[in-house]
């Protein structure tokens, strides 16, 4: 009977040592983040295991950010998200109840370890000579965006455009009419970055492609580069993508100590050269300015600077009713 408990006890003990050997995180992210994580999520598995000896494994999930931070509300048992948008964080906090109102707080830089902007991609040699927002409203432009009720990529271009038009005086009746006119050149609205950059890239559709500079600088840098230039308009909007630990989560999984490692780890020079090598602006100084050659100067705004704040921002243009459903109602 002695020896029935002790190995009982020892099956015990080694089915506890697996299970702490095999914890596993899910990161919940965007649609055009697939090559950085990965890369990002094998290197952080080894510095891990070399650290504190615990094997780790992180799964992945990737679509429309917006889609994805409804996903996570509705039961998505995401460790992590990392979106491209605050406001997707800011629905699991007032929505949701998953993360405190404070997130943005926890990690440097309104926990946005890296920025972007929006631009374009236009075919080569740019035959409708495609070179600032404006251009996107001439007539006979077919323009690819994203659409901004689904995707965080629709909505930094969206509100791109009309801070663009905003900084040179316009009136916001103005720049409403300037969003329909882009928006009358719109031939499809895919549901994420992704879907929109596959339909100007592989079904032909378009005349220029608006979304993030490192999606335009894969592409661009890829195989299939030739095929297409990359434009930078004269002005911008600055993308902070943020990350957080969803905490009603990991405290149910126990995960908390290897999310927040997790994420800590993105600020790391090591991480910030991961990032910066998938044509991402780090935010580490040093890795930046290695890869200065590649980040041009470019001016940005910021929607605070513009709008006040992401949420009156999401409420004025994307809420049902707002700007946005005004500016493409003609095309439903």
């Amino acid at each position: 009977m002695a020896g029935l408990k002790t190995a009982l006890t020892l099956a015990l003990g080694l089915a506890a040592g697996f299970a702490h050997a095999d914890t596993s995180l899910l990161n919940v992210s965007y649609d055009v983040t697939r090559e950085l994580y990965k890369d990002i999520n094998t290197a952080f598995v080894a510095d891990y295991q070399k650290k504190s000896g615990e094997t780790v494994s992180i799964r992945q999930s990737h679509g429309a950010s917006s889609a994805q931070a409804l996903s996570v509300m509705q039961g998505l048992q995401a460790d992590v998200v990392t979106m491209n948008q605050p406001n997707d964080i800011d629905l699991l906090a007032e929505h949701g109840q998953l993360v405190p109102a404070n997130w943005r707080t926890r990690l440097p830089d309104n926990s946005a370890p890296y920025t972007t902007t929006m631009v374009f991609l236009v075919r080569h040699g740019n035959p409708k000579n495609i070179k600032d927002w404006s251009d996107l409203a001439r007539p006979g432009v077919q323009v690819v965006i994203a659409n901004p009720k689904t995707s965080g990529n629709g909505r930094y271009t969206y509100l791109a455009a009309w801070g663009y038009k905003k900084q040179q005086g316009a009136t916001d009746a103005q720049a409403q009419d300037f969003e329909k006119a882009i928006f009358k050149n719109v031939p499809v609205l895919d549901t994420g970055g992704r879907g929109a950059t596959t339909t100007f890239t592989q079904r032909g559709i378009g005349d220029v492609l608006v979304t993030f500079e490192n999606e335009v600088a894969l592409i661009d840098t890829g195989a299939g580069g030739k095929d297409f230039d990359a434009v930078y308009p004269s002005m911008s909007l600055l993308a902070e993508p943020p990350v957080t630990i969803v905490d009603k989560v990991v405290d149910k999984r126990g995960t908390r100590k290897l999310a927040t490692a997790y994420l800590d780890y993105l600020y790391t020079p090591a991480a910030q050269e991961i990032i910066a090598q998938h044509h991402l602006r780090p935010r580490n100084a040093e890795v930046l300015a290695k890869h200065a050659s590649e980040f041009k100067p470019l001016k940005t705004f910021t929607v605070e600077q513009v709008f006040g704040s992401w949420q009156k921002a999401q409420q004025a243009h994307f809420a049902d009713g707002g700007t946005f459903d005004q500016v493409v109602v003609d095309k439903r």
